[in-house]
């Protein structure tokens, strides 16, 4: 028998290298699919214990809330947080609040209303304009 020729040999070369290419690329399309039902696999897992515990967070949240004190409806400042002295609130109701017309002149220079200056001082929108035009003594 005579040796295969150089054509035979390189066709043969050639078929070879095509078998291998069309098997790689199946095993990646095989490797790829797989993969992909994985993927699938592990979101519908995922998809099942979210919803179980999304289910489950209503009765939790009520058991839990049986537990726990409520919480309070503004933060403690810090004095009250490391203290835990709680501040008393005095009743201002009678205080009396001193007229003192210097005052009522520069409350108005930085923009004070008339009608607001009458309401804090107790005195009438006339008494403040007659203070302010400087009709009575500074006191």
């Amino acid at each position: 028998m005579l040796p295969p020729n150089r054509e035979d040999r390189a066709r043969a070369r050639e078929e070879a290298r095509e078998r291998r290419s069309a098997e790689r690329a199946e095993m990646a399309q095989a490797r790829s699919d797989r993969r992909a039902v994985e993927r699938e696999e592990a979101s519908r897992e995922r998809e099942a214990r979210r919803a179980t515990r999304l289910d489950a967070l209503p009765s939790r949240r009520s058991a839990e809330e049986g537990e726990r004190e409520p919480a309070p409806k503004r933060r403690p400042s810090g004095s009250l947080r490391r203290t835990g002295e709680i501040r008393v609130e005095r009743d201002t109701r009678h205080f009396a609040t001193v007229v003192d017309t210097r005052r009522i002149r520069e409350l108005a220079r930085r923009g004070a209303k008339v009608d607001g200056l009458a309401t804090v001082f107790k005195k009438s929108v006339e008494e403040i304009e007659a203070i302010l035009a400087g009709d009575e003594p500074t006191t």
